[in-house]
Parts: C-alpha cells; structure tokens; sequence
C-alpha cells in the first residue's frame, strides 16, 4: 500500500475516532462543560488559522507559479465553507418555529457528512503532496473535531434523537471522512494539480470555521480573566502550529 494512502487511512480513522469523545464531553455537568469546551475552542481557532497560515498556504504557494490563483482558490474555499454553513448546517429552527425538530437533525446530519467526506478528501491530498503537510492538516482538523461533534450530538438529542441512535449516527457520519480520503487519493493521483487546488481551499475553509464559528465564542467571554486565559490557549496552538512547522514533522 502507498505510503500517502497509508497514512491518510489511519489519520481519518484516527479522527473518526477522536470525534466520538465529544459523546463523553456532553455526559458531564453544566457548568464544567462550559469550562472546558472553551478551551477547546480557543486551541481549535488558533490551530486552524496556524494550519492555514503557517502549513498549508506556504506549501501550495512553493510548489505553485501562479501564486494570484492559489489566493483566488482560498476565497472560493472561504465562500463554499459559508454556502455548506448556511444551507446544510444553519440551526434557524426554533422552539416556536419549528413544526418538527427531527428535521433540524436531519439537516445537521447532511451536512455533517458532507464536512466530514470533505476532510477526508483534504487529508489525503495533504498527505499526497508530503508527510508534514499531511500530519499539519490532520492536527487542525482534529483540534476542531471535539467542539464540532460535541455540537452535532447536541443537535441529535435536541432534534428527538435517544443517546444510542444519536452514538451510532454520529459515528457513521464521522466514518464518512474515510471514504473522502479514498475520493481524495484518487482525485490526487487522477486529476493533475489536484493539490492546487484543493489545499487553498481547505486554507480559506479553515479561515471560516475559526473566524465564523470559534472567534465569535471566545468572544463572548465577558470575564477578564478567562478571555485572557482563552487568548493565551489560542496564542499557544498558533505556537504550536508554528514549531510543528519549524521541526518538519
């Protein structure tokens, strides 16, 4: 088995499997849920910013002369990132709107496998192009895994979902990004410059996430303390990006 394939199977699986914990997140309390989830939020916008900024841009733009497109590519995977947001996964379903809540699971679930299919697809191309750039994307994914699962499983139990069925579905829909990696592996080894195309737009895909959906949270924190503990979270996974890059791993 190529090595890229290899490595892309297991860091989707891995994920897949990293996704699950936000099950074991939700069982705890109110009010240390709250605590912690934040934290995971403010390394998840730093990781995503530090993966695009510091991994994934640079690499595209080394390898590629036409450096206007690979910036042009970025704003399209900026704008697909907001049309998934806003038709597939936009919560607008409220108590006193809504006739049936089952179909604002249904919806998150669409949409849901559909980001989880496009990770995968993103991973494997990574891991194509090198190692390094494969292990960079995986990590940015991941670290914004938990909040995003923990998300969705809400949604489910929120939509009339028991905890099994909201288990099992969450599981298959993270499964899917192992099916990406596969579309991926193809696409990158069928399309020429596949690459090229792809990582930008995983580059403004990570943009959004962390300026539309993870920014906003910490933001949200009105206690001094706290917002300075969060933004030191988010300097020290921008760091951490940072050295993974310096080290080449």
């Amino acid at each position: 088995m190529p090595t890229a394939l290899l490595y892309g199977l297991i860091s989707t699986l891995v994920i897949s499997i990293i996704g699950q914990v936000g099950f074991f997140v939700f069982i705890l309390k109110d009010n240390i849920l709250k605590k912690i989830l934040i934290f995971f939020v403010s390394f998840s916008a730093g990781s995503l910013i530090g993966g695009a900024f510091f991994h994934l841009l640079p690499d595209v733009i080394e390898k590629n002369d036409d450096i206007l497109m690979v910036f042009v590519w970025t704003i399209v995977g900026f704008c697909l990132f907001f049309m998934m947001e806003k038709f597939l996964r936009w919560h607008h379903c409220h108590d006193k709107e809504c006739e049936e809540k089952k179909h604002l699971g249904q919806i998150n679930m669409v949409g849901d496998g559909i980001h989880n299919f496009l990770d995968g697809v993103i991973v494997m191309a990574a891991f194509v192009v090198s190692p390094a750039l494969g292990l960079a994307t995986s990590i940015s994914i991941i670290s914004h895994e938990i909040p995003q699962e923990l998300g969705d499983f809400g949604v489910l139990l929120y939509s009339g979902y028991n905890r099994t069925k909201a288990i099992i579905f969450n599981f298959l829909l993270s499964v899917i990004a192992v099916l990406g990696a596969l579309v991926g592996y193809f696409l990158s080894n069928e399309i020429s410059g596949f690459a090229n195309v792809i990582i930008p737009i995983a580059a403004g895909g990570f943009f959004y996430i962390a300026a539309s959906d993870f920014i906003p949270e910490m933001q949200k924190e009105i206690n001094a303390k706290s917002s300075i503990i969060n933004f030191l979270v988010f300097v020290l996974a921008l760091a951490f990006m940072f050295v993974v890059k310096l080290l080449g791993l």
